[in-house]
């Protein structure tokens, strides 16, 4: 009985998922045969538009193609009248001279005779029939304004509807990942010169290979790009891959997506580590303040049974009792003067870079490495496990590279933003200008235990950016000096 009603459930399970599956087909066959009709008239609407369009501008060439004829009929037409009223009155004229030198030949007074023979003399020398140009200024025809619209008529016979722009290929031989940028280069299979532009879509992945169907992430869209490449900037590379695909647009409809592409985009990334930092630092996503109360009053918070299970900061001398369990072994929080706060992210290999800034009237920061198992007293640079540059604004400004309790001056300025190249494989730390990649200090040193990020803050605050890859610049740099820093020797070391 139980195994027939189990049976009977799991039938109306699968009945309730079918109904569920078909009423969301339904649904999508309305909106599809929606969308049909109202997609329809639109086009018709389109059609109609562009065929006005195409009357407008006939109906214009015609207009201004009569007139041309027009005004060339009215040219001849004037040229010729005055020939003709010229020619006329000439005929005239030359009529009454003929008849008047018939009636002198029968004229008997001699001098009569000879008065009038001066006189037919005399005017047809003057003549205006001998004067004229017996040749017309303008012919009658007008075949130079005919017009042959054979091919147009065969280019508005052959007019069809646009056809969807194929596919692009994306060419990933020529596509570059440096410095936090992607440029994504493709092509079209065939010449199309009816494309108008492209759109290029990508989105970020941890997974290897072609793009999965239901990823994490969501496609990004640039629209309106002109030419067959693009480049991105100002990534963070939070993700070990990306995924890019693209598609062509002529002025009517978007091709199919091109096979959609991996590229790796894999940075380091990192946070601080709140669960040990020192109780007089603050930190938050990304950056790190200094906090005059912080913990102050929280020992006798905790004591109180109201307060149980409260989230909070706990007092470093209960930690060990009021405080969740601790991350990476349990280290307990720094305390005393080591105004500490460690990355969450420990380095064993390659090559890892980050950059730092300090927010405005820091008083005195460090910027470094240190094994975890850096003590909870212990300050950055004063041990043989932590390397570091430290910036001390307060009375006297100095900028020093700091380890095992040794100081070396830097004589250059503080940037801005400070870059970190951590280089475990090389054995060698080195700060940069992040803006101009200058070289401020290098530590040479093997590395025989994993290391993390690690900052000091009193009196300011620190604001950190990851998902950062090795400057290519950097990676030159060290490339070609061969990690310059000799004249630090006094600070080099073994990693204990």
């Amino acid at each position: 009985m139980d195994s027939q009603k189990e049976a009977l459930q799991r039938i109306i399970t699968t009945l309730a998922n079918k109904n569920e599956e078909l009423h969301n087909f339904i649904d999508t066959l309305s909106h599809s045969l929606a969308g049909v009709q109202v997609n329809s008239s639109q086009v018709v609407s389109d059609l109609e538009e562009e065929f006005d369009t195409l009357f407008s501008i006939l109906d214009e060439m015609k207009e201004s193609m009569t007139n041309t004829i027009k005004q060339e009929q009215a040219r001849k037409s004037h040229e010729l009248q005055n020939q003709l009223t010229q020619s006329t009155n000439a005929l005239e004229s030359a009529e009454e001279l003929l008849e008047f030198a018939n009636n002198a030949l029968h004229m008997k007074d001699e001098d009569e005779f000879a008065k009038a023979a001066k006189q037919i003399k005399d005017r047809v020398t003057m003549a205006p029939a001998f004067r004229l140009t017996m040749k017309p200024k303008a012919t009658d025809s007008m075949t130079h304004l005919m017009v042959d619209f054979s091919q147009e008529r065969q280019l508005l016979q052959n007019l069809i509807f646009l056809p969807v722009p194929r596919a692009p290929e994306i060419e990933v031989q020529d596509c570059l990942v440096v410095d936090n940028t992607v440029t994504v280069v493709w092509r079209m299979p065939v010449e199309d010169n009816k494309i108008d532009h492209y759109i290029l879509e990508y989105r970020k992945t941890n997974h290897e290979g072609l793009p999965r169907v239901k990823d994490e992430r969501c496609w990004e869209v640039v629209d309106n790009i002109k030419t067959t490449e693009h480049t991105l900037t100002g990534l963070k590379f939070d993700s070990r891959y990306m995924n890019f695909r693209a598609r062509a647009c002529n002025k009517a409809a978007a091709g199919d997506y091109s096979d959609p592409v991996t590229l790796e985009t894999k940075a380091f990334n990192f946070s601080f580590e709140s669960a040990s930092s020192h109780l007089n630092l603050k930190v938050e996503d990304g950056s790190v303040e200094w906090d005059p109360q912080g913990g102050k009053g929280l020992e006798s918070k905790i004591k109180g049974k109201e307060n149980k299970g409260r989230s909070g900061t706990p007092s470093p001398k209960r930690a060990s009792t009021a405080r969740s369990p601790a991350v990476r072994g349990g280290r307990d929080r720094f305390t005393g003067e080591s105004y500490t706060v460690l990355g969450d992210t420990s380095m064993d290999c390659g090559q890892h870079y980050w950059e730092v800034k300090a927010l405005k009237d820091c008083k005195s920061y460090s910027i470094g490495v240190a094994c975890r198992n850096l003590g909870k007293f212990d300050q950055l640079g004063k041990t043989n496990t932590s390397w570091c540059i430290h910036i001390n604004n307060w009375l006297q400004t100095s900028f020093a590279a700091k380890h095992n309790n040794k100081a070396k001056s830097l004589d250059v300025a503080v940037p801005e933003w400070i870059g970190v190249y951590c280089d475990l494989d090389g054995g060698q730390l080195s700060f940069y200008n992040a803006e101009s990649k200058q070289l401020l200090h290098t530590f040479k040193t093997k590395f025989s235990q994993p290391v993390v990020p690690a900052f000091m803050v009193w009196c300011g605050g620190l604001s950190l950016s990851t998902g950062l890859q090795v400057p290519s610049a950097v990676r030159s740099f060290q490339k070609t000096e061969n990690g310059i820093g000799g004249s630090n020797s006094s600070l080099n070391s073994m990693a204990q």
